[in-house]
């Protein structure tokens, strides 16, 4: 079961899930793409998943509810259009017989969580991280601290390496332009950049990317490595700490161009 990627809006993602009858949907801001996805495929709308509150995540939901023949679930400490399943850290949902995980990871948000399918029948897992974790980024702290922020990418940066990571936004290429500049020796990173320029040169997305690549490139799962470490003390770390790393990369990010 491989996650389907509609775009909506200039950069977003909505991920679609099917068994060939039934589909889910995760962060629909937008009900057109989900609608005319599910004509074309003739599948019915089980289920929707929300990560967190931003209008570009939730702002379709309502709309697609005349044509959900399940719940809609979100974050238990979020304002989502309601009625909902409120849901947290640790709790588990079974949707198109998948088990799915639900991680608390604030920072982006309050009451950001995401959605973790490890048994996929044989396939690679699946992580739905809303703006959380990008390709090569991170989501900006637009509710939560960094500490936050950092101990929930040190969360989803320990799940298994073959994890296939369905972030929310196409940030990819810009995201690199960022790492390379923190980390100009990074070999992988350099590769990385390769491949992705090629995929939308083609007009393929960079996405889902791989929880082991993003181990190797994103510098905001690299807070321990030296060179990450040196870069974010010239651009005002007040130490060595993962959370003093991270939140002088997030501001030197918000700033960079």
């Amino acid at each position: 079961m491989n996650p389907i990627a509609l775009p909506a809006f200039t950069d977003n993602y909505i991920w679609m899930l099917h068994d060939g009858t039934d589909a889910v949907v995760v962060d629909p801001g937008d009900a057109a793409p989900v609608l005319a996805a599910l004509d074309e495929r003739q599948l019915a709308l089980a289920a929707i998943l929300v990560t967190h509150h931003h209008g570009d995540h939730v702002g379709g939901v309502d709309a697609l509810r005349p044509h959900l023949k399940g719940p809609v679930y979100g974050p238990k400490r979020e304002d989502i259009p309601a009625p909902f399943v409120p849901l947290a850290g640790g709790d588990r949902i079974d949707v198109l017989g998948k088990h799915i995980t639900v991680l608390d990871v604030p920072g982006h948000t309050a009451g950001h969580i995401a959605y973790f399918i490890e048994n996929n029948d044989g396939d690679a897992p699946l992580l739905f991280c809303g703006d959380t974790l990008f390709s090569a980024g991170c989501g900006r702290l637009f509710e939560g601290t960094a500490e936050q922020m950092h101990a929930s990418l040190e969360r989803l940066a320990a799940l298994p390496g073959n994890t296939r990571v369905c972030c929310a936004h196409e940030y990819t290429l810009a995201n690199l332009k960022f790492a390379r500049a923190v980390e100009p020796g990074n070999a992988a990173l350099a590769r990385y950049q390769a491949e992705c320029e090629a995929a939308r040169a083609a007009g393929r997305p960079t996405l889902p990317a791989l929880l082991a690549t993003e181990r190797a490139v994103n510098p905001f799962l690299r807070c321990a490595e030296p060179e990450v470490i040196a870069a974010a003390r010239t651009h005002g770390a007040a130490g060595t700490a993962g959370a003093e790393v991270f939140a002088a990369l997030r501001r030197w990010k918000n700033e960079f161009r």
